[in-house]
């Protein structure tokens, strides 16, 4: 028997997400909304593929939302509410959800959405020769069915607790355009077509996009007409294009958001500042293939020489927290009962001599069967923060007796050549995290092919069977226990360091209205977000 609306166990209330702080940001008042007007919007690096599944960076991750959707979406209270599908029901045992979808939904050229285009878009993410880090969580689905053209039916051999989440986030692409494509290298990577409120106008390679609204978009078209990403790799240039009016959005560093903007009344007048508790990590990751990372000692000595609270206060001046688990601090799914290696040199040191890793010549470096403990840290050239995190973090490893060497690398290149190939030894990276606590396909040892999510090559059997039954538990506070015990099991691993979780900084023109902090951020509502018309300088003519 089908039970309409049940809904999958997912994310706590939104009381225990509590927007940190909007810091002097509202924007929200003192116009009707209207539409019209230019949102400038200046991003660090360049997005790399518009197909949302295709791509694992934050800046396609950030277009592509605005040109695609998908049968769910969250609120903004991280609840999943309809999105292309109107409603949805699951089956008593878990293993059937059939989604009824919107009718009179079209493509911005005028072809018709219906359940084909799920079907393919199913079929593309779960082809093996698809080159998507994605498509493990879809494979799980053993047979989808299409009565009617408005009537998609997903079928699993066995209860998936995640099943509704995975919906939420996978782009519904237009068959029509796509059957005769390959998807590794079809040019509908830079020129999509989707059903998200906007549509692609213009890239200018290292330059710029520039979207308009979709009128025919089914929550309405937005009120804001046209969206332009500039790429703007350094921050500094960032800011001065805000203070100079030509950008009108921008994520500011800590240090701007906590010693510029509060000393600046012209700015503070002009520009809404916004910080809330985000959802991704800054993390150290090791290459678990390679020496000296093999050995566990040496990973736990590396975690305790690093001092959390100094690059807290050195890199985020404070707008950070300490995490122990890769969940957003104050959630269900976070531990209470989990704590951090502390910062203790002695312990660090201790623990790298048990493993044989000692100072026989006096030049400070320790050396094992003729090998110095020494590796390479690479992160991408576009982050000034995760530089400054190396940095603080070559000083205190050499304390301890280890020497690592710092390198910037391209971020399309760090990916491609380092990441998807895992030659590297140490990175400093981020993690955003989806509101479901699962993370197979980051931490299960099955993924770790190139361009899936475990490039830090872990193999931990009791990781693997955590995964797994989180994967088949429906009951949120059995699902909370179980990725607790997988909270400590991974740290007990230590595959990676947990530097700090960063607050979300936005710094956006008072101009732009409609602004509603929330616990799934401030971008939930974008098409809501409009310009009164005396304060716009850009339109565009229909």
């Amino acid at each position: 028997m089908a039970g309409r609306g049940r809904r999958l166990p997912r994310f706590p209330s939104a009381a225990a997400l509590a927007l940190a702080l909007a810091g002097g940001g509202d924007g929200a008042h003192g116009a009707e909304p209207v539409h019209g007007g230019e949102r400038i919007v200046a991003m660090g690096a360049e997005a790399s593929n518009l197909i949302p599944f295709m791509a694992g960076d934050s800046a396609s991750n950030a277009v592509g939302g605005l040109i695609h959707a998908s049968l769910l979406r969250y609120d903004k209270n991280l609840e999943l509410v309809p999105g292309l599908a109107e409603d949805w029901e699951i089956s008593e045992d878990g293993r059937t959800i059939t989604f009824h979808l919107r009718e009179g939904v079209r493509f911005p050229d005028g072809e018709p959405f219906t359940s084909e285009d799920v079907v393919f878009t199913w079929e593309t993410v779960t082809d093996p020769e698809t080159r998507t880090p994605y498509g493990e969580q879809y494979r799980r689905v053993s047979e989808v069915e299409t009565p009617d053209p408005h009537t998609f039916i997903a079928h699993y051999d066995e209860p998936y607790s995640p099943a509704l989440s995975t919906w939420a986030t996978l782009a519904v692409l237009p068959e029509h355009l796509l059957r005769d494509e390959d998807i590794n290298t079809t040019g509908f990577a830079r020129d999509p077509v989707g059903l998200g409120p906007y549509a692609l106008e213009q890239w200018r390679s290292g330059q710029s996009l520039h979207l308009k609204a979709n009128p025919d978009h089914y929550r309405g078209e937005p009120n804001i007409t046209r969206v332009s990403f500039r790429v703007i790799p350094d921050t500094t240039t960032q800011f001065l294009e805000l203070e100079a009016g030509n950008i009108d959005q921008m994520s500011p560093s800590p240090t701007l958001f906590e010693r510029t903007f509060p000393k600046r009344e012209d700015l503070r007048e002009r520009i809404a500042t916004y910080r809330y508790m985000g959802s991704n990590y800054t993390y150290l990751g090791f290459n678990l293939r390679r020496e000296p990372f093999t050995d566990i000692r040496v990973r736990r000595a590396i975690a305790h020489a690093i001092d959390r609270q100094e690059l807290i206060k050195g890199v985020t001046l404070g707008l950070a927290e300490r995490i122990a688990a890769p969940y957003k601090p104050g959630t269900r799914w976070y531990p209470e009962d989990i704590e951090p290696y502390g910062y203790d040199p002695e312990k660090a040191r201790g623990l790298l001599e048990e493993a044989g890793w000692e100072d026989t010549d006096g030049d400070g470096i320790r050396e094992k069967n003729g090998r110095e403990l020494s590796f390479e840290v690479l992160t991408n050239n576009d982050n000034k923060e995760r530089q400054i995190a190396a940095t603080l973090i070559q000083g205190r490893l050499e304390e301890v007796g280890i020497d690592i060497q710092l390198r910037l690398v391209e971020w399309a290149t760090f990916i491609s050549q380092h990441i998807n190939t895992h030659d590297f030894d140490a990175v400093i990276l981020g993690w955003s995290l989806s509101p479901d606590p699962d993370q197979y396909s980051i931490w299960h040892s099955s993924q770790q092919d190139p361009g899936q999510f475990n490039f830090v090559g872990l193999e931990d059997p009791e990781v693997d069977r955590l995964l797994e039954a989180g994967l088949r538990e429906f009951d949120p506070e059995e699902r909370a226990e179980i990725y607790h015990e997988f909270a400590h099991e991974l740290l007990d691993a230590a595959p990676i360091v947990y530097l700090y979780a960063p607050y979300s900084l936005a710094a956006i023109d008072r101009r732009i209205r409609g602004i509603e902090p929330a616990p799934a951020g401030i971008e939930h509502n974008v098409e809501e977000w409009y310009i009164p018309r005396d304060l716009q300088r850009h339109t565009i003519q229909r």
